[in-house]
């Protein structure tokens, strides 16, 4: 099928250099892990309940579902900033010390900017999900072999842009006060990749910081404490005449 060819041309691969093997600068202060910043969510409950297989649904009907879901999410979230993302602010895809970069099906680097690579993610996105070969949406329709494959080979690329929102643009959605919504989407997909071991940690690892703080269920607030008892000097008396 050419929607397979085409998926298969490009793969990612990252490193830990610059472009002209340059070592990247020493990692900027993480904005996005401060405690201000994460208590900030659109919901306070456990999203694990969100993620785990109902017990009447096809596993690959419900990473189908979710793995459509989740793109038109990030796709959706990553327009709110995509005019801060050009070609002169995003030389590269970045995300902390990790640059990704795309190689073609002989291997050839191809020098890509974020939004380009953005654009080569979502339009790859794109055309998988609506794919009725390999995303079936009529009854009694198969999924092909290669589908769990190509859920994480989605997935992966869809935590590259989560990361790179964060580590890039993560000042222009709090200025938007979006920060709320980020946060609750990237929880609700790392619980889910990881529910369905979708992606590799190493490849996770490096926002383990902000995985683990956003992935834990928002604390409850202290209950405010009790007022204190009038004490008798301090109550009316009623003085009879």
């Amino acid at each position: 099928m050419g929607v397979l060819v085409c998926c298969d041309c490009f793969f990612y691969r990252k490193s830990k250099t610059k472009p002209n093997g340059k070592k990247p600068p020493a990692e900027e202060k993480k904005q996005y892990v401060e405690p201000e910043f994460t208590k900030i969510r659109v919901v306070d409950f456990d999203l694990k309940e969100l993620v785990v297989l109902p017990r009447e649904i096809d596993l690959n009907e419900w990473l189908a579902s979710n793995t459509t879901t989740f793109f038109n999410l990030i796709n959706l979230q990553y327009s709110t900033i995509s005019e801060f993302c050009t070609g002169e602010t995003c030389q590269a895809m970045t995300a902390c010390s990790t640059i990704y970069y795309w190689y073609d099906e002989r291997g050839k680097k191809t020098k890509c900017t974020a939004p380009q690579y953005v654009d080569f993610v979502m339009s790859l996105c794109q055309k998988l999900v609506t794919d009725e070969e390999i995303f079936p949406t009529k009854y009694g329709k198969e999924f092909p072999n290669s589908f769990e494959s190509l859920v994480k080979k989605i997935c992966r690329y869809l935590f590259h842009v989560l990361a790179h929102l964060y580590w890039a643009h993560f000042k222009e959605t709090v200025a938007l006060d979006l920060h709320g919504h980020l946060n609750t989407l990237y929880a609700h997909f790392i619980v889910f990749v990881r529910e369905f071991n979708l992606i590799d940690p190493k490849e996770t690892c490096i926002m383990d910081d902000l995985s683990e703080i956003l992935c834990s269920p928002v604390p409850a607030p202290a209950p405010s404490a009790p007022a204190p008892a009038p004490s008798p000097s301090s109550q009316n008396h009623v003085t009879e005449r």
